[in-house]
């Protein structure tokens, strides 16, 4: 699939982009990410991985577009943990 990537093109497929990240530790997720094999990864450091280009020349967004037209599950950001709430003291 081609895709434009920071104004450069690029030909992605499912398989290319698994063998890029495979044995790539994933980063804390922070913001959104994408879901490749059994990991979830941050989508700007897909996007490095994948592109080679450095993480500010592209926004998140043009990576979620490439990996869900691929058919990669994209999530808008990390499951949300429960808040404590402090409680008045008495």
């Amino acid at each position: 699939m081609r895709c434009v990537i920071a104004r450069f093109p690029f030909e992605l497929t499912k398989s290319g982009v698994l063998a890029s990240m495979k044995g790539v530790t994933p980063e804390v997720v922070v913001g959104e990410s994408v879901t490749i094999g059994r990991r979830r990864y941050p989508v700007k450091q897909v996007g490095q991985t994948i592109t080679r280009q450095d993480r500010r020349d592209f926004s998140s967004g043009e990576v979620v577009r490439a990996m869900t037209r691929l058919g990669f599950t994209c999530h808008d950001h990390p499951d949300a943990l429960p808040v404590s709430v402090p409680t008045p003291e008495a």
